[in-house]
């Protein structure tokens, strides 16, 4: 004689078929969560709650693969290289572009317009839907108020190669992250002569070669020296801090330089279909604008929020520079060779 199943076995049975289907109706291997593996450049502070709140949402496991303050974008970018064959990255969340724009370039990015893109203006968005930006940063000069007066303030990148200020400035050495997009962006405004020349005038000026922004950010805001190139979320944790600062934009007349956040799916992923919609989360109006009102206090790009407020506002009412990412990207390796003919690696 068959036996029927207890009315609290089938009560149990019942919840769990609803929590499946509240999870989006499909499980992995074995009956597990269905997950997602993400590569993100974004500090971990930032991307991690995000990340969380999207496992919440959907019942999609995340695994996350962070980078290091003294490697960033370009460690993931070479995993992701190395690994093409066989990647094991669904997600490649990237805290600039032309890292991202480079892999595009080699192959190693799939299509996918998520729609959540439509709310990203143009210049931000890949032509063929192999990425997108969102929540920008801007490269700004952090200047130690006691240490440089309002009348003296640096108005352009000029000032670091400038002898009076000889051994009082800093930046992140330009082999990596946000420095190196800035420096494919000089090279695409200046030219590769010129872009030199400036290298060499950085070195012969003895500015401080860090391994990171947030160390250009320390020395300035400790007075150990009197201005750096920094971004604008580590300018903003030192003004949190209540440090002697003030931040200005360098060279605003050519427009400042913002640099998107961008999500991309990664081409032969394990997992498109999850990794699709962590995608659509990143791009929504909810997470740009939790990242303009966290600590890192980014732009956000999304034209449903123009009326978001940030502590940036008054260093954007000037233009923005309009870069070729794709340009610029390509720059990479010729950039790179200038820096290092520079002594910027020692």
């Amino acid at each position: 004689m068959t036996r029927l199943p207890s009315p609290v076995f089938r009560l149990a049975a019942f919840a769990g078929a609803v929590l499946v289907a509240a999870l989006g109706g499909c499980t992995g291997p074995g009956g597990e969560p269905p997950e997602v593996v993400v590569y993100t450049a974004l500090d971990q502070i930032h991307s991690e709650p995000i990340l969380l709140a999207f496992e919440r949402q959907t019942g999609i496991r995340v695994k996350p693969v962070y980078d290091t303050e003294d490697a960033k974008t370009t460690g993931l970018a070479n995993r992701l290289i190395a690994r093409r064959q066989r990647p094991d990255c669904d997600v490649h969340w990237n805290n600039e572009i032309v890292q991202t724009v480079r892999l595009a370039e080699m192959g190693l990015l799939a299509e996918y317009v998520s729609p959540a893109a439509a709310r990203i203006p143009e210049r931000f968005r890949d032509p063929r839907g192999r990425w997108t930006g969102f929540a920008a940063r801007m490269r700004v000069v952090l200047v130690n108020t006691r240490l440089v007066g309002a009348d003296d303030l640096p108005s352009s990148l000029s000032d670091f190669a400038d002898p009076k200020w000889r051994g009082q400035t800093a930046m992140a050495r330009p082999f990596f992250g946000t420095t190196l997009t800035h420096a494919a962006v000089l090279h695409q405004r200046w030219g590769g002569e010129r872009l030199a020349e400036f290298l060499r005038d950085l070195r012969a000026n003895e500015t401080a070669l860090c391994p990171g922004n947030a160390t250009v950010r320390d020395l300035v805001a400790d007075g150990r020296r009197a201005f750096g190139l920094t971004d604008t979320d580590d300018a903003w944790a030192a003004v949190r801090a209540g440090k002697p600062v003030r931040v200005v934009v360098p060279d605003a007349a050519d427009g400042a330089v913002l640099i998107p956040n961008t999500v991309a799916l990664v081409a032969g992923c394990p997992h498109p279909d999850e990794g699709k919609r962590l995608i659509d989360y990143l791009l929504s109006r909810e997470v740009e604008q939790r990242l303009a009102r966290g600590a890192g206090a980014q732009v956000p790009l999304g034209t449903d929020l123009a009326d978001e407020k940030t502590p940036w506002d008054d260093l954007r009412t000037g233009p923005t520079m309009d870069v070729d990412w794709v340009r610029a990207a390509a720059a990479i390796p010729d950039v790179v060779t200038l820096c290092r003919e520079a002594g910027m690696d020692q």
